[in-house]
């Protein structure tokens, strides 16, 4: 691939920074990417010491510029050398990176945005806001400066055996309680579009998707709860009545196996938890987060900021490559 690739460092106290440098450093001889990181280029610098990676990291001036891997410090001042997990600081700088780089990919500048793991609740804390709201998470933010809402969020990866597994989201970022009064036709139906393109992205030769129940067992009839009978199963047979490849709804506790085995090319779940737990059974080090909707391409590894581990130089960067490689791999094809 000929072209820029921007990474936003996220939350410098995490494993952000880390997990970026160490999967530059393994994708380093792929191909002939530029690679913009947007963060700190002191947290970048001493970390690239400290790791002894060696990586040729230099300023970045114009995207005419020699070189491969370059650094822009698109804020004011750099941070301290020495920050406590959470920091005011360092979420206020996330935001800033993400902002930047979200900017550069909507006016085309680089060719896809991979953005490195930020802490909501940091964020929140420190009383960050954007058309009109608080943050929710990077994916609402992107969304938000893009200027649209057709957006969903999908998750894929492979197991050992190099299965795939896509999964869109039809709710995100919501209680648990709150899904069956938020869940609309208007919300599956998009999710079912946005998977279909995103198999036709991939140049997968379908885009069969399966969508789950709400309920247990699909709902039994109507003995579990009525959504699959009033507002699930409506949205499919629309969906199909418009040409989608798209069965359901199925019961949630069967339907990732059959996946899995390759019967469908994505699967559309109702709420976050019931599609991310089997995702990450099956792909917990190289899950993959793509918001699909988007007018950029837009890509991040499946795992938060890791506190526990952060500093440590233990950190797996196995879902950053994974993200890398899959923003390179939509650019190549949507230049095709």
């Amino acid at each position: 691939m000929t072209g820029w690739l921007g990474i936003s460092l996220g939350d410098v106290t995490g494993v952000g920074p880390e997990v970026t440098l160490k999967a530059l450093a393994a994708e380093a001889a792929a191909d002939d990417c530029k690679y913009l990181l947007i963060g700190d280029e002191g947290v970048l610098t001493r970390l690239n010491q400290k790791l002894s990676l060696n990586l040729p990291l230099e300023k970045f001036s114009n995207y005419a510029a020699a070189g491969r891997f370059f650094v822009l410090q698109s804020l004011a001042s750099s941070l301290p050398e020495t920050l406590p997990p959470g920091a005011e600081i360092a979420a206020n700088a996330s935001i800033g990176w993400l902002l930047d780089g979200g900017t550069r990919a909507r006016r085309g500048e680089i060719d896809a945005l991979v953005t490195a793991p930020v802490n909501k609740e940091s964020i929140v804390r420190a009383g960050h806001q954007f058309a009109g709201r608080k943050f929710v998470g990077q994916t609402e933010f992107l969304s938000d400066l893009a200027g649209t809402h057709r957006t969903a969020m999908m998750l894929l990866g492979t197991d050992e055996r190099g299965r795939w597994l896509r999964v869109a989201l039809a709710t995100v970022h919501i209680a648990l309680k709150t899904v069956s009064e938020k869940l609309t036709a208007e919300k599956i139906t998009l999710a079912i579009e946005l998977a279909a393109q995103a198999c036709r992205d991939l140049g997968l030769p379908r885009a069969k998707i399966a969508v789950c129940g709400l309920n247990p067992h699909a709902g039994e009839g109507g003995e579990f709860g009525d959504e699959e009978i009033t507002t699930i199963g409506p949205a499919v047979q629309a969906m199909q009545k418009r040409g989608f490849d798209v069965v359901g709804p199925l019961s949630g506790d069967t339907v990732f196996h059959y996946a899995l085995k390759g019967e469908f090319d994505a699967v559309v779940a109702m709420y976050h938890d019931q599609g991310l737990a089997p995702l990450k059974a099956v792909a917990f080090d190289s899950g993959i987060n793509w918001t699909l909707g988007l007018p950029f391409i837009r890509t991040s590894p499946d795992h938060g900021t890791a506190y526990d581990i952060a500093g440590k130089g233990i950190a797996n960067p196995g879902s950053m490559i994974a993200a890398i490689r899959l923003a390179k791999q939509l650019a190549r094809n949507r230049s095709r």
